[in-house]
């Protein structure tokens, strides 16, 4: 009786295979990537450079100390609170219109704020300048930089919903879908425009 052979597999074609399953998943797996908060830095000004004079109450000092601290205007404050503080001190308008260096201080014909002459005259000359220490933990500065633009964001959210019958978020995302409707990126510009965010990284203070 002849003795039969066992067949063998051909693996030619299942090498072929896996190197094309390999190629499928490496080209439609996405990737999570961690999104960070969008800062643009400064350039360095020319060496005749002169600052200009800029009020005191115009400036709303946020300072976070090696414990972990918020220090707001000198006065200590939970984390919960700053959105509101800062909401308060942006939309204070409490310029008079007059003339500073041929520029007027307001008034803010679109502030809804108190317009304490003892806060920022306007949304365009509020600054905030924030200070951590070198010990600050980085998740406590970004839960304070994250309130701040906050702060903003529910102004524009604000105004826009009072101008165009729809949040900033949402205008902006319509803008983002149609970049071609010059109507829209108007109407976003003007509302950036009203409340342009101005938050200024001072040099960190050194832990002992």
């Amino acid at each position: 009786m002849a003795r039969r052979e066992t067949p063998e597999i051909n693996a030619g074609s299942m090498a072929d295979i896996a190197f094309l399953l390999l190629i499928f998943f490496l080209v439609t797996t996405t990737m999570n990537v961690d999104s960070g908060i969008s800062k643009k830095l400064s350039e360095k000004p020319p060496a005749d450079y002169v600052p200009p004079v800029i009020k005191e109450k115009n400036i709303f000092e946020v300072n976070i100390n090696r414990n972990n601290e918020l220090l707001v205007e000198g006065e200590r404050m939970d984390v919960k609170q700053l959105k509101e503080a800062a909401v308060k001190f942006i939309d204070n308008g409490g310029g008079d219109g007059k003339l500073v260096d041929g520029v007027s201080t307001g008034p803010c014909d679109y502030c809804e704020g108190e317009k304490s002459i003892a806060s920022s005259d306007h949304p365009n000359k509020a600054i905030i300048s924030v200070q951590s220490d070198r010990g600050t933990d980085y998740g406590t500065y970004i839960i304070v930089q994250n309130e701040l633009l906050s702060a903003y964001t529910e102004l524009r959210n604000k105004l826009s919903q009072k101008r165009h019958g729809k949040s900033y978020t949402q205008l902006e995302k319509e803008y983002k879908d149609n970049k071609t409707n010059t109507k829209l990126k108007e109407e976003v510009e003007a509302i950036k425009s009203a409340y342009p965010q101005i938050i200024s990284d001072a040099e960190p203070t050194s832990a002992n």
